[in-house]
């Protein structure tokens, strides 16, 4: 866990990154937020990035909400207003840490969060890997995704490209986990705690299934939420060419729910 602090702090974000990366790939997104005002919070999941468990592979994915539960704990040291921004299974974990324990947030922010995927193994896979995930559960295999799918960004691809962090391979219990906690999350839907929320989507999402994303959002009761499609973007929205104005939306919802600040400049409908 590494802490990022800003001069004169209003807030705190605590960020969640996705499958098969590490806070790294977060450099300009944590200054941003830092410039912005807000202190950053952000460490790498259990078998990624700079993790010393086995890369790719967890035992229950119970060790992500564990380890979440413990930057939240330091966060609210500060005692500032606190949000969660969490992207793709970074999103998921957020969800679900969330349906197991309410926490004292200003908001939430999900980023393409991991609700469902737009390619999963065929019925005759999907089976073996059950059977597999009793009898050899760290088997690893081929994520089968690429960095070209997940951005538009030239200069980030080329970053990862050279990217020794970056996991390429995960464990039959790994797709497990997230199989389960995807379900979970869907079906545990009714206990998400009512706070405002703003979920963000890449348009042409290649590794999430918008559909399953933006179902979620509107099967969820909640007193303020808003939904933002990002048209023409990958799944990693805070990395696209754009970014700029991903990061405008993301700060004018944090600043919004500021409680000490004038609630005048949040332009999205909820």
């Amino acid at each position: 866990m590494w802490k990022w602090e800003a001069e004169r702090p209003k807030g705190v974000i605590v960020m969640i990154h996705g499958a098969a990366e590490h806070h790294r790939r977060y450099k300009w997104l944590i200054e941003m937020w830092r410039c912005a005002g807000y202190h950053v919070i952000m460490g790498d999941l259990p078998g990624q990035g700079t993790s010393t468990r086995r890369r790719g592979h967890i035992k229950s994915f119970e060790e992500y909400i564990t380890e979440l539960s413990t930057w939240l704990t330091e966060a609210e040291k500060y005692d500032l207003p606190l949000f969660l921004l969490g992207h793709s299974m970074g999103g998921l974990i957020a969800i679900r840490a969330l349906q197991e324990k309410e926490h004292d947030l200003a908001g939430v922010i999900l980023s393409s969060p991991c609700l469902g995927l737009v390619h999963r193994p065929n019925r005759a896979l999907d089976i073996v890997s059950r059977g597999l995930n009793v009898v050899s559960p760290a088997l690893m295999l081929k994520s089968g995704l690429s960095i070209e799918m997940a951005t538009r960004n030239k200069s980030v691809i080329e970053i990862d490209e050279n990217d020794s962090l970056y996991v390429t391979k995960v464990s039959i219990r790994w797709y497990r986990e997230l199989v389960h906690a995807v379900d979970q999350a869907n079906d545990k839907q009714h206990v998400f705690p009512d706070v405002p929320l703003l979920v963000m989507q890449g348009g042409d999402d290649k590794i999430v299934d918008k559909n399953a994303v933006k179902s979620w959002f509107n099967r969820l009761d909640s007193t303020e939420k808003t939904y933002k499609e990002w048209a023409g973007f990958y799944h990693e929205i805070f990395n696209e060419p754009e970014r700029d104005q991903v990061f405008k939306l993301a700060l004018n919802f944090a600043d919004y729910h500021l409680p000490e600040l004038p609630q005048e400049n949040w332009s999205e409908s909820t």
